[in-house]
């Protein structure tokens, strides 16, 4: 089984993580913010991961820290569980439907963190989360789990729907790309012979 442990602890949150990305998409959340825990459910199930979060965070300045130090630890996450990377599909990609919101996620497990949006969120906050929060969620966790991800939003009014379909549209792609090809299962997929 491919998984993996981050702890991390700074002034800012005390967090426990694991990951295992042959999964079947259990969880148990409590990141000290309900909108979060909701979007970490739906990522682990969407993806078929089994993912465990336990952060204590300043959540009494805002969810800033609790956030991205939550992105950074499941990016982490994801880069340890991967190993050398041979027999991974590598990109991954999809258009979901989350009501009246479509969204476009692509990834490549490159090995160069990166991330490119376009998510223009109407409101400002969703329940105890402030949306610009996604942004450096998806920023944190593509740079650590060293990735190429792109994220449009295709249509969309609901910021919920919007976010919740980023969500689950980046699981998705995630479960395409970390799954294994039989038929390159011993190969790493790149013409240089690593990522």
């Amino acid at each position: 089984m491919r998984s993996s442990e981050i702890k991390r602890t700074t002034a800012e949150t005390d967090i426990s993580l694991s990951l295992c990305l042959d999964g079947t998409g259990a969880s148990e959340i409590n990141s000290g913010c309900g909108f979060l825990d909701h979007m970490l459910t739906l990522f682990a199930k969407h993806g078929g991961f089994d993912l465990k979060v336990i952060c204590k965070g300043d959540t009494h300045v805002d969810m800033h820290h609790t956030c991205e130090d939550i992105a950074i630890c499941l990016g982490q996450a994801f880069y340890r569980a991967l190993g050398d990377k041979k027999g991974i599909a590598r990109y991954g990609d999809i258009i979901l439907p989350m009501d009246e919101a479509l969204i476009l996620a692509a990834v490549d497990i490159s090995g160069r963190g990166g991330y490119y949006e376009d998510m223009e969120i109407p409101a400002e906050k969703v329940g105890d989360f402030d949306t610009e929060l996604a942004c450096e969620f998806f920023t944190a966790f593509a740079s650590n789990a060293a990735i190429t991800l792109h994220l449009r939003k295709l249509a969309g009014k609901n910021s919920h729907h919007i976010i919740e379909g980023a969500f689950k549209a980046v699981a998705r792609a995630m479960r395409k790309a970390t799954g294994i090809d039989p038929r390159n299962a011993n190969a790493v997929p790149s013409t240089k012979g690593c990522l």
